[in-house]
């Protein structure tokens, strides 16, 4: 199951709010499908995002699971809003963008972004 944000948004805080509710929504199909429907499983799910501002990203994170690394300024080969793969706790995969939370387009799963 992936979902497709489609969105664009005018700030990085409105970008990530897309980000999450498609994934919350992923996440409910998956819960529908897999879980026989567990409402708590999906309320923890939903209600325990973390959004942690460091110097040069944003990451998010969902019950002690890095989910993303959002880009918070242009660098490198990296614009403002590119979504990152997480590499480890504490560092994203710098190979290339999954999609950008600003321009939309892309797709996500409950998971995260995408493997290329």
């Amino acid at each position: 199951m992936t979902k497709k944000i489609i969105k664009t948004a005018n700030s990085l805080d409105d970008g990530i709010k897309n980000m999450i509710d498609a994934m919350v929504e992923d996440y409910g199909m998956f819960s529908t499908t897999t879980l026989n429907n567990n409402i708590e499983m999906f309320n923890q799910y939903k209600n325990s995002f973390k959004i942690l501002n460091g110097r040069k990203f944003i990451k998010i994170i969902n019950d002690n699971s890095v989910k993303a690394f959002i880009v918070k300024e242009d660098f490198k080969h990296f614009k403002k809003g590119d979504v990152l793969k997480a590499a480890s706790w504490k560092a994203p995969a710098l190979n290339k963008s999954r999609g950008n939370v600003l321009t939309g387009n892309y797709a996500i799963q409950w998971t995260g972004p995408l493997y290329l």
